[in-house]
């Protein structure tokens, strides 16, 4: 499936799963209807304990990016990538803010904020 976890990272590994799979989802690369490896299959696969996945894959259900038929397996659901993206850039959106308000109460210029952004983002490119 293509997922990299960071046991380094502070990051939850059942969030690294889920946020990988969802940007699969959301870029296309896993489409509607197709079924996801099984719970042990991913956790063996990966290394990491059948908890973790089951629990990444829990919230899947729950954000409406995936769904359980029992004795059949976790499917991708056919979702409204429109909404979805807006949802992200909603998330985007706050985190941002909170960066700005952080960045004003240590009196940390715009230019050095987009600077920070642009390093960021072009390290985040190199990693892909």
């Amino acid at each position: 499936m293509g997922i990299i976890i960071s046991n380094s990272s502070s990051v939850p590994i059942y969030e690294q799963i889920k946020e990988q799979i969802k940007t699969k989802i959301l870029q296309e690369e896993l489409t509607a209807g197709e079924l996801l490896p099984s719970i042990r299959s991913l956790a063996k696969d990966l290394r990491c304990s059948v908890i973790t996945t089951k629990n990444a894959y829990e919230e899947l259900v729950k954000e409406g990016y995936i769904k359980n038929i029992p004795q059949k397996g976790f499917y991708v659901k056919k979702i409204n990538l429109e909404i979805a993206i807006e949802e992200q850039l909603h998330k985007i959106e706050e985190h941002i803010e909170n960066a700005v308000k952080l960045a004003k109460q240590n009196n940390i210029s715009k230019k050095t904020l987009k600077e920070i952004l642009n390093i960021i983002y072009e390290e985040e490119k190199e990693n892909e």
